[in-house]
């Protein structure tokens, strides 16, 4: 049984994509039965272009991607979530939505990244700051992958989740 992911900012245009980006990719490479979706609370209908750019650089397509709002994941006919996790900075005062779910409620877990966006230098400094969060998410994606996904009670899952937050 797939395991759904939904990953959360709120304006579904650069952390939330990528994190979508890289556990799909990771998940299809590996050969786990895992698909991520993203959104945001008021998403802002595009896809920052350095997001897509360090998403492609990495040889994930994106041609379907788009900005989306979380309303489309409570609906009838939504995926059934298992997994809620939110990737705003909650440190730079941000708001992080709060994802109440439709049917069954998924475990749900803060994995916070500072804004790529905001980052110093320019184009140059913002694709290296995207590129670094990219990879940074990667790894945690690949700690996600690593759990027995399948097996795990939500109590466990919610530990092992938490432990990924830290690491």
């Amino acid at each position: 049984m797939t395991t759904h992911v939904l990953i959360l900012c709120t304006h579904n245009s650069a952390r939330s994509v990528l994190s979508e980006g890289m556990l799909n990719h990771l998940a299809a490479k590996l050969g786990k039965d895992v698909k991520a979706h993203s959104a945001g609370s008021a998403p802002s209908g595009r896809l920052n272009p350095f997001a897509i750019e360090a998403l492609n650089n990495a040889g994930i397509d994106t041609s379907a991607y788009r900005s989306k709002s979380w309303d489309e994941f409570s609906t009838d006919g939504a995926p059934p979530l298992s997994i809620v996790i939110t990737v705003c900075d909650s440190a730079a005062a941000e708001t992080c939505p709060v994802f109440f779910g439709g049917k069954g409620q998924p475990v749900k877990v803060h994995w916070g990244y500072p804004d790529p966006s905001n980052a110093e230098g320019g184009d140059e400094g913002k694709r290296r700051a995207f590129e670094l969060t990219r990879q940074a998410i990667g790894y945690k994606m690949l700690q996600l992958l690593a759990l027995p996904l399948d097996t795990m009670d939500q109590g466990a899952l919610l530990v092992a989740l938490n432990d990924i937050a830290r690491s």
